[in-house]
């Protein structure tokens, strides 16, 4: 503990030194990004790892098939809801404070999950859950960011960084299964709790002190309210269309005010002199380009994370613990690559290329999925696609995110870092809902022709993979074609850029 002290106040001390060591000043900030990492994955982990877990949910609580969702939707709500607002205040009071703030809900949520012996409490204590997740993953980017400046370390900190967020969904779906598997489904909250503790008695130590603007800025509420409405009313409309009807009066209703709840807020933040999204961020064309590109990559990739655990189950009769094994050969070659090829391909090449290439490599391996039989082998039929959606997540998320926060001052980061998020949170209930409704219909179509129930189940997969594949190829589009070909490296900085990349592999 002495040591780590000691670490800590040099690390603090070199914030404000620049004639400090560059060695001290280098290990305190990957210490930092260290906790910052594992506050996020806690959060990443929560969007997959219930899924495993439903079953067991649902004959322990009393669940129905129709209420059952909402042990689900409860936490999209609210995270898909807030990104925006939590990403504001961050850069108002301060991005330590807000990441603290959201650990601590997030952790006493999960307890509150774990001991959850009702319906209504469980659902309760997941909408917070979302309410902190929110907060925790609004700012975290934005801490990031500040703790890196220079081009070449935010490169590997941002492969860090995106390895964890990537590869995040993947690791839910094993850890879901082995800890319901070998332990019960109270486990997937309850593990929370010691690393929550950790989190932040952590970040206490080490996350640099920020002072937010909020001594001369000022919340904008009434933009707060009315685009925090207008995501909620928009999430739940999404997770509930499948459900209810897409066509149906409450879907269309829903949407429709949050059509127009978004149109005010737009009004509102067009005559306002403070606003809470300064409209002149998305005319930046890598910000916006990355934000579209997000929504259309991410709902490919809940393709995969989701479907593909139901292929593996439902058609294979996989178990929870082997679907979760399944996945450890995307996690595997995602951390390879994200840790150490991604930086280098930034450094060397920009953002623009890298990205195009992760996610054609997403395309392919989707498309892969589309052909996968009902008797389909692992090895053959399954691994390949498993394998390339690893190296295309890889390559793919830290030219991602750099791209959405570039040209972002640091007292937007917070900001960018929002609606990045809220982008990927859209896209992906979004993605999931058109997916999983296509799926149903297109097995519904194969029952009716007369087709068996498993040969059906996996056709309506595959249609959804094909689906899938081509939001993946129009995000490859877009990228390729509308983000600037900046390089993260200044040309005359290129020597000594290459040569920090070279370190990142080796490490």
């Amino acid at each position: 503990m002495k040591l780590l002290k000691a670490k800590t106040f040099s690390y603090r001390e070199t914030l404000t030194d620049e004639l400090a060591p560059r060695a001290v000043h280098r290990e305190g900030r990957w210490l930092a990004l260290t906790i910052l990492c594992l506050g996020s994955l806690m959060i990443v982990l929560d969007t997959t790892i219930v899924n495993v877990a439903l079953p067991s949910i649902r004959v322990s609580l009393g669940f129905s098939q129709t209420s059952l969702a909402w042990v689900v939707n409860a936490y999209l709500l609210t995270f898909g809801g807030f990104l925006l607002l939590g990403g504001r205040l961050g850069d108002l009071f301060g991005h330590r404070r807000l990441f603290l703030i959201g650990i601590t809900l997030f952790s006493l949520a999960s307890l509150a999950c774990g001991l959850a012996t009702t319906q209504g409490f469980l659902i309760t204590a997941r909408g917070i859950q979302g309410l902190g997740g929110a907060i925790v993953s609004a700012v975290a980017l934005s801490l990031v960011m500040n703790l890196f400046p220079e081009p070449a370390e935010r490169a590997k900190a941002m492969g860090v960084y995106g390895f964890v967020s990537a590869g995040g969904g993947s690791l839910g779906v094993l850890l879901g299964g082995v800890l319901t598997d070998l332990l019960n489904w109270h486990w997937i909250f309850l593990v929370n709790i010691p690393i929550g503790v950790i989190v932040f008695a952590l970040s206490l130590m080490l996350l640099p002190t920020t002072r937010g603007s909020a001594a001369t800025g000022r919340l904008d509420v009434a933009g707060a309210v009315t685009v925090t409405a207008s995501l909620v009313l928009a999430v739940y409309a999404i997770v509930n269309g499948n459900e209810v009807g897409w066509t149906s009066s409450q879907t269309l209703g829903l949407l429709g005010g949050a059509v127009a709840l978004l149109v005010l807020f737009l009004a509102i933040e067009a005559r306002i002199s403070s606003p809470l999204i300064p409209l002149g961020l998305f005319r930046r064309r890598n910000v916006a380009t990355a934000n579209l590109v997000g929504v259309l990559w991410v709902a490919s990739m809940f393709a995969y994370f989701f479907l593909s655990a139901l292929y593996l189950q439902l058609v294979l009769g996989y178990s929870p613990l082997q679907v979760g094994l399944a996945f450890l050969p995307t996690n595997l070659i995602m951390a390879a690559f994200s840790l150490g090829l991604s930086a280098k391909l930034v450094m060397r090449f920009g953002i623009r290329l890298p990205l195009a290439m992760g996610l054609l490599l997403t395309t392919v391996g989707l498309g892969l999925f589309a052909r996968a039989p009902v008797n389909g082998n692992f090895v053959v039929d399954v691994l390949p696609s498993m394998i390339l959606l690893g190296f295309g997540a890889g390559i793919a998320f830290n030219p991602m995110l750099l791209a959405a926060m570039s040209d972002v001052a640091p007292t937007e980061s917070g900001l960018a870092s929002g609606v990045v998020n809220t982008a990927f949170m859209m896209g992906g209930a979004l993605g999931l809902a058109i997916l999983a409704s296509l799926a149903a219909s297109r097995t519904d179509s194969l029952l009716a022709s007369g087709d068996s129930h498993l040969a059906a189940l996996n056709g309506g997969y595959h249609a959804a993979f094909l689906v899938g594949a081509l939001f993946a190829v129009l995000a490859a589009v877009l990228s390729g074609t509308f983000l600037r070909a900046t390089s993260t490296v200044a040309p005359d900085n290129v020597e000594s850029a290459a040569a920090l990349a070279e370190a990142v592999i080796g490490d």
